[in-house]
């Protein structure tokens, strides 16, 4: 199963998206959405499940959860900004979330990270570019034999 990890969008989808997410079969989105538009357009490429973040108001928060539960092929998954950590770092979110996959936001930089049996993973920031961090977006692929990942920069650095 191919998963597409998304975050920090802050109301900008890029058109690349559509092209690195083409065939996935579930968008992971890990808040700082910026509008509903947002939610709409993914969900034309595949099902969402989004949560909310810091920068998201009203309208956004009333729609979504903070942190979601979900699983896929088999596999267990939290789905979190992170604001509300003192840090949001994957090693933090691994042990905060003990799910097998756990795909979060906030910092704007991209890191996967394994704590034990817990992936964690913060595809960055796909929409201005902000704190000198790459536009990014990434790929997880949910296999029997594991989950791999893989970083996809949408504005060369």
């Amino acid at each position: 199963m191919l998963i597409g990890l998304i975050s920090d969008t802050h109301g900008l989808l890029r058109n690349e998206v559509f092209t690195v997410f083409e065939g996935v079969d579930h968008i992971l989105h890990a808040g700082d959405v910026g509008n509903e538009e947002i939610l709409i357009e993914l969900a034309a490429i595949a099902p969402v499940t989004a949560v909310w973040g810091n920068t998201d108001g009203f309208a956004l928060r009333s729609q979504l959860p903070e942190v979601a539960t979900l699983e896929l092929a088999g596999w267990s998954i939290t789905v979190v900004h992170g604001h509300m950590q003192a840090a949001a770092r994957a090693e933090r979110m691994a042990l905060e979330f003990q799910t097998d996959l756990v795909v979060f936001g906030h910092s704007h930089t991209p890191e996967v990270v394994r704590v034990g049996s817990v992936l964690a993973v913060n595809p960055g920031s796909a929409g201005p570019p902000r704190f000198r961090q790459p536009v990014a977006v990434a790929l997880a692929t949910l296999e029997t034999t594991g989950i791999s990942t893989r970083r996809v920069d949408l504005v060369p650095r």
